[in-house]
Order: structure tokens, then C-alpha cells, then sequence
């Protein structure tokens, strides 16, 4: 190592934020820094714009390449890794060691759902120290279009806050970008979770998600469309693995595949169906000496299970986006058993009136009645404990709770009328 490297190398170690200045504004090809050591050069790169990256990174010999990758914390190697060509990263995926090569193939490839799965790889910095003519420029030679607000950082590449593209617009050219600067509400690691994501867009009504790393250094930013693509995966497998459906079938998918998927879950329900059909064989004399009970048997049953599916879906939603936990099932139970006694009540003073009017008995309206008191009672605290019960025991609710949930509001609604109407069957 001559002079000037060995300078070079002691400036970049000592001073890296005030060395990636200097370079962000040099041609790095002429920079000569492929004799500085991995350990010099690592600091620098850290702190240097992620749009230059690539060109100071391919400028080094292969050796220092696989030293600089080593010393590179995991968000600035992602970065870095996501600015290379696929040719330039099976080059150097070649050159690696085994473990390492695969440890980064994985740092590569985000599980599905996961923010790194979504997030756009950064087209530079702006940092607290720019002025608005500085971070405008930048912003038009990033191309990125719809954009209503930029992450700024500070010179260690830390996320220190947010700047909307208005308030540059109506700014002066020397003001500092620091001026700006509003508070970045709500962000995300690489590895959160898209329920978290769709919670965090919900709370926060941003256009955007900043990701970090656990030094707080921006990674990326998950924008609004992959933010509004993840809401919209999430309802839809939501709803079809409710109904026994598989979250990987589409409406265009092979007919024997969708079979495959479905075809479990039928036979299930089937046997859940045949238990509900046992409890009505348990008042097969009830029903054989008043006809009219198989005739009103299906109203109940049916208001039940639309109640039970209420408080399925506003549970279900709540445990999604993190509102209420497993920890609160007495405060959920608490609230669907007063929403389950107040619309039984109501419900019950107009199917009993219906009923009176249709049999002109007072009998059948008051079995009815309490009947119907009781089942949407049964149902609504169903509808809530099923999901919770799941998650408790390490299920994905969204799977079986409306095939259990079917199961419990049919045998609730058969037992609490033909159960009422056996022991009433003296006014009937």
C-alpha cells in the first residue's frame, strides 16, 4: 500500500460520513480505492448513497469484494445486493464460500408476506444536511413518480424523519432539508408481517412505509400500491380460508386442483352436519306431534348461524389487525353477550308476533321467543370464542372457525327450540 492509499484508508476510517460526501460527488472509477482495505472501505460504504454503491463496490478487486461483503452490516449488504444485475450477483454468489453464499440467498429472498417481500430498493438518500435544491434534483433523477413524501436520514444513514414533497415545492433552495422534517409515523423490519403492514397503513394513513434495520438504517420503503396489494391478499385469503377454500386457489385455477383443496374440508362439514342432524333425532317425538316445529326449525337455525358469522368476521378482523388479543376474551365475550341478548330480545318480539300470527298459538310464538333469545346468545359468544380458542392452541383461525362455528350455532339453535318446545309441550 503506497502513501496515498494508506491516506486514504486512515480518512475513510476516521471520517466516513464526511469521505461519502466527498465521494458521492467524485467519478468512483477514478477514485482508485481498490488497494484501501475491506475494513476502511466498509464504514465509507455504510454511509455513502445507495445509488452509488454499485459502481464503488464493482470497482474492486474480487478479494476485497468478499471482505467489504463480510464487514457490510445486513441492511447495507441487502442494499447493495438489490442494485446488482443478476449477472453481477451470480458472479459473485460464485466466488463465495458455500454458507455464506446461501446465507445471502436468503437475506434475498423475503418469505412472501414479509415487508422485504414488498419494499422498493432505495434510489438514494436524502439526508437532514441537503438543501431543497439538493434533495429535488436527487428526486428527479430517482424517475419515481407518485411519490407524496421522501425519507430523510442522518449522516450514519439513520431514518431521522419525513418530508413531504409539498412543503420542498413551497421552500426556498437553500433551506435544509432538517427544516422540514415531520416525524416518521410508524415503520417496519424486514421481517413484519403483512397483517402488520396493513395495520400500520390503516393507523397511520400514509402513502408510504419506511423498512429499518435494528440500527434504525433505511433499508427501503414499502409504497402505497404493494401496501394496498397486501390489504387486498389479506382479505382474500382471509375469505376463502374461511369457507374450507385453499388460499392458494384462484378463480381460474384447474378444476381437480380446487377438488384437492375443497374436498377435506366438505367431508368435515359433512360430519359436523351429521352431528347437528343427530341432535334433531334426539326430538324425533317432539317434532312427530307438532309438525309445525320442522316448519319454524330452519328460521332459527338461520339467524343464529348469520349472527354467530357477525361476530366471527368483526373477531377474526380484530385479531388481525392486532385490535384485540387472546389475552381480552373476556371483555370480546362481555360485548357479543350484550349484543347477543339485545337482538335476541328484539328478535324475538317479531318472529313471536310473526308466528302468533301465522299458528294463532301462543305456545309455539313464546317457544320461538325464548329460542331465539338463546341461540343468538349461543351464537354471538361462539362467533368470538372460536377464533381465540384456535389461536390459543396454535391454529390459524382463519382456516376452520366458520366450519366450527357452523357446527356449534346449528346444534345451539336445534337444542335451544326443540328443547324449549319438549319441555313447553304442555302449551303448544
Amino acid at each position: 500500500m503506497n502513501l496515498s492509499d494508506a491516506l486514504k484508508a486512515d480518512y475513510f476510517g476516521r471520517y466516513p460520513a464526511e469521505a461519502a460526501r466527498i465521494v458521492e460527488q467524485s467519478n468512483p472509477s477514478q477514485l482508485n480505492i481498490s488497494q484501501v482495505p475491506a475494513l476502511n472501505l466498509a464504514p465509507l460504504l455504510e454511509r455513502v448513497d445507495p445509488a452509488q454503491l454499485r459502481e464503488l463496490f464493482l470497482v474492486l478487486p474480487e478479494a476485497t469484494q468478499l471482505e467489504v461483503i463480510s464487514a457490510l452490516s445486513t441492511g447495507t449488504t441487502l442494499t447493495l445486493l438489490r442494485h446488482l444485475t443478476e449477472a453481477e450477483r451470480e458472479g459473485l454468489f460464485t466466488a463465495l464460500p458455500d454458507g455464506s453464499e446461501s446465507e445471502i440467498r436468503m437475506l434475498l429472498a423475503f418469505p412472501e408476506g414479509t415487508a422485504g417481500y414488498y419494499m422498493d430498493r432505495l434510489y438514494g438518500h436524502y439526508r437532514t444536511s441537503m438543501t431543497v435544491r439538493e434533495a429535488l434534483e436527487r428526486v428527479r433523477d430517482s424517475n419515481r413518480r407518485r411519490a407524496r413524501s421522501i425519507y430523510i436520514t442522518d449522516e450514519d444513514g439513520k431514518l431521522a424523519g419525513r418530508v413531504d414533497l409539498q412543503d420542498m415545492a413551497l421552500s426556498s433552495d437553500d433551506a435544509l432539508m432538517s427544516s422540514l422534517l415531520n416525524p416518521a409515523e410508524g415503520s417496519a423490519r424486514l421481517i413484519s408481517q403483512r397483517e402488520e403492514l396493513v395495520k400500520t397503513f390503516d393507523q397511520y394513513r400514509t402513502d408510504s412505509i419506511p423498512v429499518v434495520d435494528q440500527d434504525n438504517k433505511l433499508i427501503g420503503v414499502v409504497r402505497y400500491a404493494a401496501l394496498f396489494q397486501a390489504a387486498e391478499d389479506a382479505a382474500t385469503v382471509n375469505i376463502q380460508t374461511m369457507v374450507g377454500a385453499s388460499a392458494d386457489e384462484r378463480a381460474l385455477s384447474p378444476a381437480l386442483f380446487a377438488v384437492k383443496k375443497r374436498l377435506p374440508w366438505l367431508h368435515i362439514n359433512l360430519l359436523t352436519a351429521f352431528l347437528a342432524a343427530s341432535v334433531v333425532g334426539l326430538f324425533e317425538a317432539t317434532i312427530a306431534q307438532f309438525t309445525a316445529l320442522a316448519i319454524l326449525l330452519p328460521v332459527v337455525a338461520g339467524q343464529s348461524g348469520n349472527a354467530g358469522s357477525q361476530a366471527l368476521a368483526v373477531t377474526m378482523r380484530g385479531l388481525a389487525l392486532k385490535e384485540v388479543t387472546g389475552l381480552q376474551w373476556k371483555v370480546v365475550l362481555a360485548k357479543e353477550l350484550k349484543v347477543g341478548v339485545i337482538d335476541g330480545i328484539v328478535l324475538a318480539l317479531t318472529c313471536g308476533l310473526g308466528v302468533f300470527v301465522w299458528s294463532q298459538s301462543f305456545g309455539l310464538a313464546l317457544v320461538i321467543a325464548i329460542a331465539m333469545v338463546c341461540s343468538m346468545v349461543a351464537a354471538g359468544l361462539a362467533g368470538a370464542l372460536v377464533p381465540m380458542i384456535l389461536i390459543r392452541v396454535g391454529q390459524d383461525p382463519a382456516t376452520a372457525s366458520s366450519i366450527i362455528l357452523t357446527t356449534v350455532t346449528d346444534v345451539a339453535g336445534f337444542i335451544s327450540f326443540l328443547g324449549t318446545a319438549t319441555l313447553l309441550s304442555s302449551i303448544l
